[in-house]
């Protein structure tokens, strides 16, 4: 099952890995890493953070990296994927790979870095060095340990200290119609200095049906005082696996507002880990799912209370129809002494149909005494009293079914910060729905 992997971590060394130009640590990191994934493959169901979630299909599947000479998309096809036109600050990857001619940073302080991280890596490797692989370990389970293995090219953003950008920064990755079964493992690094400030929008989309494989790792960092906002929508082929690691790790006084919206893909895995590393800390972590024929999400969320004085708060949203599956595992931890710490967690699931399943795990690790930490979780259909008030006053069943659905999403889509970005997922979730057809009848 592992063998194909290795032997295309061979192949990808052997061809340079990526980049002649890659910086000397670089080299050993990907040893230490592939020697982990040849240690661990791939996670099983009999491993209790993935015993809901078989990966299975993918590792069976013959992935493989595709050649740098693959045709690029034109502006004009990725138009209905851009968050707020084509003046917004974008970085564009095309299958895995930086794709210069379709990103843009004109406009931009001076100082700040938005690109891709194989030019950081050639031109900054001490800047890049100083965070990359420091919080997301590549021993935490086979996908990051791959991830680390071919880390070739991803996502870079720097934003120096005090410098604030108005502007929501786009980190656009696109999945081309290519023959095979194609993988891409992204590695992105976003760093907001001392109190800056700084809106990241990161996209995954597919262009074609094919099977592909994303494997994506982003580290988020947060200086102290810094305000950050990070956005992150799936919205691939129904074909395709996507696996992603996501770790925030924030300093003293800061704040970041964070959402993780999931329409595509057949499988997908994110574990989202925000550790708040500094005094005085404060999170907002929600979440979207809307799925339906047999899609599968699975989110393992640890917001990780390491210091006293900080405040979390996670509201996740699920939407199942068909024979869709979601899976939520959200823990809180509060270290030893971090006194004065204010969670709050909530994790709704809604089925529509009798096929559809859920399952919910909020936990709490509490080592200190002075805390406010709840959590509550919900699973079930829609509420039969809410339903009959709607149809009594004149609305169809599938018109209330569609109405209810749509408000236990907007509960979610309303606390996205960046109107673009909340019209697009909108314009999505009414379409999902047949919010149109059902008004224009009426």
């Amino acid at each position: 099952m592992k063998e194909h992997f290795l032997a295309e971590y061979r192949a990808f060394v052997g061809n340079g890995g990526g980049s002649a130009r890659a910086p000397a640590w670089l080299k050993p990191l990907r040893a230490r890493a592939i020697a982990r994934f040849a240690e661990v493959g791939f996670p099983t169901t009999h491993q209790e953070a993935w015993r809901f979630t078989s990966v299975q299909a993918i590792a069976e599947t013959p992935f493989s990296l595709i050649p740098p000479d693959t045709p690029l998309p034109t502006l004009d096809d990725l138009a209905p994927l851009l968050v707020g036109g084509r003046a917004t600050p974008r970085a564009v990857f095309v299958n895995g790979r930086f794709a210069p001619d379709l990103s843009s940073a004109q406009g931009l302080p001076d100082g700040v870095r938005l690109g891709g991280l194989a030019a950081a890596l050639a031109a900054e490797p001490a800047l890049v060095e100083a965070h990359l692989g420091k919080y997301a370990r590549f021993d935490a389970h086979g996908f990051t340990a791959l991830a680390t293995a071919f880390l070739a090219d991803g996502a870079f953003v720097s934003v120096p200290a005090k410098t604030i950008i108005e502007a929501p920064l786009q980190l656009l990755f696109v999945a081309t119609a290519v023959a095979g079964h194609p993988m891409w493992h992204p590695r992105n690094l976003i760093v907001l200095g001392r109190e800056a400030r700084a809106t990241v929008v990161e996209t995954y989309a597919g262009l074609g049906d094919a099977a592909s494989l994303t494997n994506a790792v982003t580290e988020l960092v947060l200086g102290d005082g810094a305000r950050g906002e990070h956005y992150r929508v799936q919205r691939e082929s129904p074909n395709a696996y996507h696996v992603a690691t996501t770790y925030s790790h924030q300093g003293r006084d800061s704040a970041l507002e964070s959402c993780a919206v999931v329409l595509g893909a057949g499988l997908s895995r994110h574990d989202l880990t925000a550790v708040l590393g500094g005094t005085g800390g404060y999170l907002i972590l929600n979440g979207l799912q809307v799925l339906g024929g047999r899609q599968h999400v699975d989110h393992h969320t640890c917001i990780d209370h390491a210091q006293p004085h900080c405040e979390s708060h996670e509201v996740f949203n699920g939407i199942f129809d068909a024979e869709a599956r979601g899976v939520f595992n959200g823990r809180i931890i509060v270290r030893p002494g971090a006194q004065r710490t204010d969670s709050k967690q909530t994790n709704n699931n809604l089925l529509l149909s009798r096929d559809a399943r859920a399952d919910s795990q909020p936990q709490l690790e509490i080592y200190a005494d002075d805390v406010k930490c709840t959590h509550g979780s919900t699973v079930g259909p829609l509420d039969p009293t809410a339903l009959y008030y709607l149809r009594s006053r004149g609305l169809g069943a599938e018109a209330a079914r569609a109405l209810l659905t749509y408000g236990f999403g907007t509960e979610i889509l309303a606390r996205v910060g960046v109107p673009d970005v909340r019209t697009q997922l909108d314009r999505i979730v009414r379409e999902r729905l047949h919010m149109d057809s059902w008004q224009q009848a009426t």
